[in-house]
């Protein structure tokens, strides 16, 4: 389990790279969810992440293949982490995914989550899931939406009483 480790010391970053990564370090101390699957994040960036996670016995199906609920949380992960890069509490309004492969036991996840458009309090997502060997196993888009309240926290001077 790994979290960014270049999180900048300082309570709001100004470089939008600085923010993200301290933005990610915020909810990945909090994340026990993302955390327990063994997920690892691999790369932040303003409204961009990269998440993996191996698919266990635990989590294949009836079928013997990785249940389709992990696929899809490696990817919700993704999207959370992506559309909370800029320090605004973002929650998920409508996801909806598409798996194209079956994922099998040991299979190594990678979600790529990229931001599509981001205005007002809305952002869309597209999360690509591959497998080990760059396989798309599953297509995901989430519908983001800003909620009251920031990631990190605001020096009283800098501290904005309408969020």
């Amino acid at each position: 389990m790994t979290a960014p480790d270049d999180a900048a010391k300082v309570s709001v970053p100004d470089d939008p790279q600085a923010l993200a990564s301290a933005c990610a370090k915020a909810m990945w101390d909090d994340d026990r969810a993302s955390q327990r699957l063994g997920m690892q994040i691999h790369s932040v960036a303003p409204g961009q992440a990269v998440l993996s996670m191996s698919i266990t016995e635990a989590m294949t199906n009836g079928h013997g293949d990785g249940h389709g609920g992990y696929t899809f949380l490696l990817a919700d992960s993704a999207f959370a982490f992506a559309c909370n890069s800029y320090n605004q509490r973002t929650v998920a309004q409508h996801c909806s995914v598409t798996f194209l492969a079956p994922v099998a036991l040991g299979d190594r996840l990678t979600a790529d989550a990229r931001e599509i458009s981001r205005k007002g309090r809305g952002g869309i997502y597209d999360i690509r899931v591959t497998n080990q060997r760059g396989e798309t196993v599953a297509e995901f888009r989430g519908h983001s939406r800003t909620v009251k309240g920031k990631l990190l926290p605001e020096a009283a001077e800098d501290a904005d009483p309408s969020n």
